[in-house]
């Protein structure tokens, strides 16, 4: 298939790209620099120079597609803005191919809101913090959209590779403590990059129309249990309040109790994820 990345040098992004490339697929690239342009060009893939803010400047340049991957988000104050463009621009040309193209829209974990001791599945009713609200209408205009046949991938928290969600554990790690929103209690569903990126392919690639998938090969962890795989001493405990102030809104999602379910992408698609002892993957990265 001929797939359209965008956020294709992410941590979601940069495994699912090789992961396609590994299944033989062509790959078109997003990049908006240099750097990225040059990074996606030694791996194989097609670049396509343009950013996800500006759309109107790549999208009548893009050839027809088969598939696109939609995995870009960059956490800012106009995130919601940017994505509602992007669409806006994207899939009247992709209505306009003669081939209905596949579109794996990302969404997230922090949707689903805190479920306790529940395990949530795709059946549950979306919760989303506040600052990820807006997510909801676009995944829901990608299902809808009869321009695509639309599917949904929400990952749980991603760690591995060189980025993922225990970036700032490692960095803080090296200065000594680690920071922890709430306490060590929270749960936080997990996922590794590269079983998330098996997944993201699977639903490329024979996922029906108009599904949607939890990337969840882990329930829920203790964070504080992952704290202490990276550092032996006592994690300092920080409110959802001095996160948000640190790094934005979207932050809070750090203190949310979650316990998540994979079972249906096991059973529909044939995942297998292979990454499930967190507290290892951490000691041997």
């Amino acid at each position: 298939m001929r797939v359209l990345l965008l956020g294709a040098t992410g941590s979601i992004g940069a495994p699912v790209l090789r992961e396609l490339l590994d299944r033989g697929h062509d790959i078109i690239a997003l990049a908006r620099s240099d750097g990225a342009a040059a990074t996606l060009e030694r791996t194989g893939a097609a670049v396509l120079r343009g950013d996800i803010g500006n759309p109107q400047a790549w999208v009548p340049t893009l050839p027809d597609v088969d598939g696109v991957i939609h995995m870009a988000c960059d956490f800012g104050s106009d995130m919601a803005a940017s994505d509602r463009h992007l669409l806006d621009a994207l899939l009247p040309r992709l209505a306009a191919q003669a081939k209905r193209a596949r579109f794996v829209y990302t969404g997230g974990c922090w949707l689903f809101g805190a479920t306790g001791d529940a395990v949530a599945t795709e059946e549950r009713p979306f919760s989303p913090l506040p600052a990820f609200d807006w997510m909801v209408p676009h995944l829901q205009r990608i299902l809808d959209s009869p321009a695509v046949a639309g599917l949904v991938v929400h990952p749980a928290m991603v760690y591995g590779g060189e980025g993922g969600v225990f970036r700032r554990f490692a960095r803080e790690a090296a200065q000594g403590a680690i920071r922890i929103v709430g306490d060590e209690s929270v749960r936080w569903p997990l996922v590794h990059c590269d079983d998330l990126a098996a997944l993201y392919a699977l639903v490329l690639e024979k996922a029906p129309a108009g599904s949607s998938y939890i990337a969840a090969a882990i329930e829920g962890f203790p964070v504080g249990r992952m704290a202490r795989a990276f550092c032996a001493g006592t994690p300092v405990t920080v409110s959802p309040e001095a996160m948000a102030a640190e790094l934005g809104d979207w932050a809070r999602g750090y203190a949310c109790d979650q316990r998540l379910s994979g079972a249906k992408a096991r059973v529909e698609l044939g995942w297998a994820p292979m990454h499930q002892d967190p507290e290892t993957d951490i000691r041997l990265d």
